[in-house]
């Protein structure tokens, strides 16, 4: 067990060993250039972290193996130890039985910590299972000092190697195969077979075989790698497929012809070492590193290659330090970046990359010298002995250095491959990357990435500008400009008018250059890109002016048109047709777009040169256009084409009215003013067609009359009269036309006849005194029957003979004796009505009726004799009070209404009534006569309300006449009150 002294003295040595990087210190604490903030606030912990594994053994450790978590050590002369790492407090220590002088040699652990070969000093080899307590002895073997061993790691399994390459130090490679079985009856030993398939030599002389290692590639290919003291073979062979178990001897055979590929180094130390690195457990390795009298030989394998498998090459030659006599390296291990170089008092780990010692860590003289250096491929632990103690390396973020490495070697990819998660070193890889591409004058490549950087803005842009390279500069910004965010507008907005700029100014130069026509459209066509992206939409249209005066400052007319349609102003485009008399283009911009405003604007001007390609563009438009709003437009007209422009007016309007059927007044008032000015034939057509009647009417009836009067339209000016209901005018103007026209005005008042007579006699002094036509004006007699010969016969002249009106004369005495003999037949049907009418009275004074003392009320089925009673014809009677009952509910509103007003006199009546039969006071007895005078008029006038009261309810039998009759269609119970009823019999 380790003391408390030694514990503290390893704290300390691991964690302050000597580095040497290049990495930054912690005194970088600032902004730098970049705009990164770089602090380290503690010393960040060492690649290399070294620990001591509390562990004191009981004898001097000789050798030391460990692979897959597994680990064996020989202690002394005839003990090995084996740990299972993963469970370190259960020690296995073996006994080899070994009673001779012998030691062990050397100690072979396979990739699966299975199998472990104990090569002895005596020439012999023993094999344990890690299973299994007992060693075995190799019997095929003995003889031959067994120095290095090629595992199969495709076939090995925990109880068969599969076949396996021997190197011996004779330069013997034997093949062979072990088993952890019993064997067969006839074989009990575990080495299967054990056979020579190649042997090595140095200067003409047998060289020991160092190390071995056997790899497969694709295609069935197998690789060999053995070394001496100062050589490295290759050996490449094909084994077919299925034939793995026969072993790696047709890989020799086949090199036999040729001498086998090998590097040879002058100088030797006796001994070489290599080691290997692979990045996933059971894949092939990627990297070798051999430690040889020379330097160290490391490089990558390359799989694909014919020739050879070594690629990348390179010598690290031993530091000053090291020297053969008393301090040659003693082992070496190889990781992705570095590879551990152990000397007898120390560890140096050199990077791969630039081949600088990184750090350099000494071993206290206490542990005695180091002796063997071994890594885990499984684990990737780094395991390192003395006789007195075993130390343990864990490697932490080995990469986190190699940005710097790959940056100053200027291989810029693999730099960002190894810090895409550490931005502040991104952005040093990608300024020393764009500051390198400039000085190359690759400027394209160094825009790209300066615009990744956080460098200053202004001075990489100065940069650019300085060396007159305006297309890395172009590059620069539009990088940049898609790297900012959208809440960065003053910066967007910089940058997409600085763009602008440059693209006009090279448009502007590859113009004038005929011979770059090619060049100037794809630029063109990236600027328009620009343009119209979707991600600086907002921006451009913020600042859309100011794109507009650049654009027109350089005179880049199509790209303005293109920006304005990008933008959605189609107001620009289609004025810029407009002004380049490109009417057409323009009418396609705003039938495209079906902008109503737009369309209101530029019509008038549109429909001057092209008015029917904008009429059809209208009525495509349909419901979409107000009308009115065109009128402008419609009114236009120019002197040249102005047929076809009225021609394209007079259809929009009849498309509006006939199709939209638009009730615009302003509409039809037009129409009627294009008609009566440049198309009569139509103007009464429409006017006709519009209606008879002034609620029917959509156009303006004062305007119609005063645009048909101008324009000498009598007929129409008949027509509107006739709609405005003035038929004398209609008439009066109609007989300057037309006498029949005339006559349709005269018969329409057919509710007033004494104007249509008034009409008619118009029609009859027009047709006696101005056409002096008697046989006409017998016609108008015939033709409406509230004209006599009479009426007419003044307008005759006093020389006109009686034979003209004979037949006149003649129907108007026969109509008039007609007339008298009906009036004489009336008076007498009138009289003897009366007659008959007085018999009936007389007769009804004389009728009676017997009513019996037990006869009943026909409504509440009372006697009857009780009360007032009603007697009627039909033999029903009802008591005064049920009568009345009956009948009120059936009595219209105004008989209602004289009935309560009567019941209201007869009420007051019979009041005055019983004042007067009480005892007058003293006072009053002088007045006897006004007493008695009012007596008698208060006495009729009750009993004129009585009976006025009777001719109301008691007319007639309210159960045989008209009222029963009437109340058929009436419910029986009222809606109002169905529900209260209906409740009342639940």
């Amino acid at each position: 067990m380790s003391s408390i002294l030694d514990e503290y003295e390893d704290s300390q040595n691991s964690r302050h060993p000597v580095q040497h990087s290049s990495r930054l210190s912690a005194a970088n604490i600032g902004i730098t250039h970049s705009g990164f903030v770089n602090v380290r606030l503690e010393e960040e912990k060492p690649i290399f972290n070294k620990q001591r594994i509390d562990f004191s053994p009981p004898e001097k450790i000789n050798h030391f193996a460990v692979c897959n978590n597994q680990l064996c050590m020989s202690l002394g002369k005839d003990t090995l130890l084996r740990i299972d790492l993963a469970k370190p407090d259960q020690p296995n220590q073996i006994e080899l039985g070994r009673k001779d002088d012998s030691r062990v040699h050397k100690l072979f652990l396979d990739p699966t910590g299975s199998h472990l070969v104990i090569s002895l000093s005596t020439s012999e080899c023993l094999y344990l299972n890690r299973n299994t307590q007992k060693v075995r002895s190799l019997s095929r073997w003995r003889g031959h000092l067994i120095e290095s061993l090629g595992w199969n790691k495709l076939l090995g399994t925990e109880t068969n190697t599969g076949p396996i390459l021997v190197g011996t130090s004779q330069g013997i490679i034997f093949e062979a195969e072990i088993s952890a079985s019993e064997g067969s009856l006839f074989n009990t030993n575990p080495d299967q077979y054990f056979k020579q398939v190649h042997s090595l030599e140095e200067d003409g002389k047998p060289a020991p075989v160092c190390c071995m290692e056997v790899e497969r590639g694709l295609e069935s290919k197998v690789f060999i790698i053995a070394t001496t003291r100062k050589r490295l073979f290759q050996f490449v062979g094909r084994v077919a497929d299925g034939s793995e178990q026969q072993g790696f001897s047709s890989i020799f055979s086949q090199n036999q012809e040729l001498l086998p590929s090998f590097q040879e180094f002058p100088f030797n130390m006796g001994y070489s070492e290599i080691t290997f690195y692979t990045s996933k457990l059971r894949s092939c390795p990627k990297a070798f590193a051999w430690m040889m009298g020379n330097g160290v030989l490391y490089g990558q394998l390359d799989y694909v290659k014919l020739d050879s498998l070594l690629s990348d090459v390179q010598v690290w030659d031993y530091t000053p330090d090291i020297d053969f006599s008393f301090n040659k390296p003693i082992s070496i291990v190889l990781t992705q970046f570095h590879f551990l170089l152990l000397l007898p008092d120390r560890v140096k780990a050199i990077c791969t990359l630039n081949g600088q010692v990184v750090c350099e860590d000494v071993f206290p003289d206490k542990f005695g010298t180091l002796k063997k250096m071994i890594k885990d491929p499984a684990g990737g632990l780094v395991w390192i002995y003395t006789e007195k103690a075993v130390f343990r390396y864990h490697i932490q973020r080995e990469a986190r250095d190699v940005w710097q490495m790959y940056m100053s070697m200027n291989k810029f990819d693999l730099a960002k491959e190894y810090c895409r998660d550490r931005p502040e070193c991104m952005d040093m890889v990608l300024a020393k990357e764009a500051e390198h591409c400039f000085q190359n004058k690759r400027y394209l490549e160094s825009a790209k990435c300066y615009a990744l950087t956080q460098n200053y803005f202004e001075e990489i842009a100065l940069k650019f500008i300085e060396a007159k390279q305006e297309e890395a500069l172009k590059e620069f910004l539009l990088k940049k400009l898609n790297n900012l965010k959208q809440s960065e507008k003053t910066q967007i907005t910089l940058l997409v008018t600085w763009l602008t700029e440059l693209y006009l100014n090279r448009l502007g130069l590859l113009q004038s250059d005929e011979g770059k026509h090619g060049v100037f459209q794809e630029t063109r066509d990236e600027f328009r890109k620009f343009l119209s992206s979707s991600k600086h939409k907002e921006c451009l249209y913020n600042n859309r002016t100011t794109i507009y005066d650049l654009l027109a400052s350089h005179g880049n007319v199509d790209d303005m048109v293109y920006f304005s349609v990008i933008m959605k102003d189609y107001e620009r485009v289609i004025s810029h047709h407009c002004q380049h008399d490109d009417y057409s283009a323009a009418l396609e911009v705003l039938s495209k777009h079906c902008d109503e405003k737009l369309f209101y604007k530029f019509s008038p001007i549109l429909m001057q040169h092209i008015p029917k390609k904008v009429v059809d563009a209208w009525i495509q438009m349909g419901s979409r256009l107000e009308p009115k709003k065109l009128i402008p437009a419609l009114v236009n007209y120019s002197q040249m084409g102005s047929t076809q422009q009225i021609h394209e007016t007079i259809r929009y309007m009849e498309f509006c009215v006939y199709q939209l059927t638009v009730t615009e007044e302003a509409i039809h008032n037009y129409l009627l003013s294009v008609y009566a000015k440049y198309k009569p034939e139509s103007l009464l057509w429409y006017l006709e067609q519009a209606g008879t009647h002034a609620s029917d009417i959509h156009y303006d009836l004062k305007y119609a009359l005063r645009l048909c009067a101008e324009h000498g339209y009598l007929q129409a000016c008949v027509l509107v009269y006739k709609i405005m209901g003035l038929y004398e005018e209609a008439v009066d103007l109609a007989l300057q036309v037309d006498v029949d026209l005339a006559k349709s005005c005269a018969d329409l008042p057919e509710d007033d006849e004494e104007l249509r007579k008034k009409l008619w006699l118009k029609i009859a002094r027009h047709v006696v005194q101005e056409e002096k036509d008697v046989k006409k004006a017998m016609n108008c007699l015939s033709s409406c029957n509230l004209l006599k010969i009479e009426d007419i016969l003044p307008f005759f002249p006093d020389f006109v003979t009686i034979d003209h009106f004979k037949e006149a004369i003649c129907s108007s005495l026969e109509e008039y004796n007609q007339h008298i003999d009906e009036l004489k037949q009336e008076m007498e049907e009138a009289t003897e009505s009366a007659k008959r009418i007085r018999e009936d009275i007389q007769e009804m004074r004389n009728k009676y009726g017997v009513v019996e003392s037990q006869e009943k009320c026909a409504a509440c089925d009372f006697p009857l004799l009780n009360r007032p009673f009603y007697l009627f014809l039909c033999g029903h009677m009802f008591h005064y009070d049920c009568l009345f009952q009956e009948v009120s509910p059936h009595l219209s509103t105004y008989k209602q209404t004289k009935l309560d007003e009567m019941q209201k006199k007869l009420a007051a009546a019979t009041q005055t009534s019983k004042s007067r039969h009480r005892p007058a006071p003293k006072e009053k007895e002088e007045g006897g006569d006004t007493a008695s005078l009012g007596k008698g008029s208060a006495g009729v006038s009750r009993e004129q309300i009585k009976s006025d009261i009777d001719d109301i309810i008691a007319s007639e039998c309210v159960y045989c006449g008209e009222l029963m009759i009437k109340s058929i269609d009436k419910p029986f119970i009222d809606p109002q009150k169905f529900e209260e009823e209906k409740s009342s019999w639940l």
